[in-house]
């Protein structure tokens, strides 16, 4: 039986949150813990768990220079209301799009969380036949390259602590050897393009690239395309057209000033 909604009682710790990302979401620009709680007719004293929770969690982040809190990536990837640097990341959407303009296959952004790649943008292209994915997917770093793009400047002993009980199979393709990953890690830090080759699913071919700010890694850019429409001429069409928007892109970040940490996770 359904509940009139004049019987229902809001859930005032719930509606708070809600209050808070609304409110966010509303004005790029920020607002400080007490403008918030002035806002929201809130107490002061009573958002602060909430705020601290929030920010943790990656839904809002906190300016450290004016010490005003934005929404986040984690409100982006759940709602598509991210707007903190929002013409950072229309640029970089834009820039996707003009790769798979180039070679129509799908290009697609992603963050490291832990020990998995965590996808924020995706730009499909106009096969019948592509990728079947989508923003807020996880998947284990170390069998994507997107994934090995984001842990290309890990040493094999942070790599290692990310994934206590090993590297588990996917596809019979994957790598499952620490070793053998190390090698690849290296190979990545050397070419700054990521190769994954079935690991991840089967009949899958992509390659990445890591981006960087400040010299650390803060994304990967990639392009997939099943195996049977790839070979060595697209592969390197491929190759030099990321590494081409991984300047441009880094470049345009660095002129905005991008805190790279708006899109680290961290314990």
């Amino acid at each position: 039986m359904m509940v009139e909604s004049s019987q229902f009682q809001i859930h005032r710790p719930t509606a708070r949150v809600l209050d808070i990302l609304e409110l966010l979401a509303a004005n790029s620009e920020g607002f400080t813990l007490s403008e918030i709680a002035e806002n929201i007719h809130a107490a002061k004293g009573t958002l602060f768990p909430v705020v601290r929770t929030l920010c943790q969690r990656k839904f809002i982040l906190q300016d450290s220079a004016s010490g005003k809190y934005r929404i986040g990536i984690s409100a982006f990837c759940v709602g598509e209301s991210y707007t903190n640097d929002r013409t950072i990341m229309q640029f970089i959407r834009e820039e996707m799009s003009s790769v798979v303009e180039q070679v129509d296959e799908i290009c697609q952004l992603g963050i490291l969380d832990k020990g998995e790649v965590l996808y924020i943008a995706k730009i499909d292209n106009k096969e019948a036949i592509r990728l079947m994915s989508h923003v807020g997917k996880r998947l284990p770093a170390y069998c994507t390259a997107l994934g090995k793009a984001l842990l290309s400047d890990h040493s094999i002993e942070e790599v290692k602590k990310l994934y206590p009980y090993g590297l588990k199979a996917l596809t019979e393709h994957t790598i499952t050897s620490f070793v053998r990953l190390e090698k690849e890690l290296h190979e990545i830090r050397n070419t700054q393009i990521a190769t994954e080759n079935e690991e991840s699913s089967n009949y899958l071919t992509c390659f990445a690239t890591p981006l960087r700010v400040n010299k650390q890694i803060v994304a990967a850019l990639s392009v997939s395309a099943p195996s049977f429409r790839m070979n060595s001429k697209k592969a390197d069409t491929i190759k030099n057209i990321l590494l081409f928007e991984k300047q441009k892109i880094e470049t345009y970040l660095t002129a905005e000033h991008f805190d790279g940490n708006d899109f680290l996770f961290t314990e």
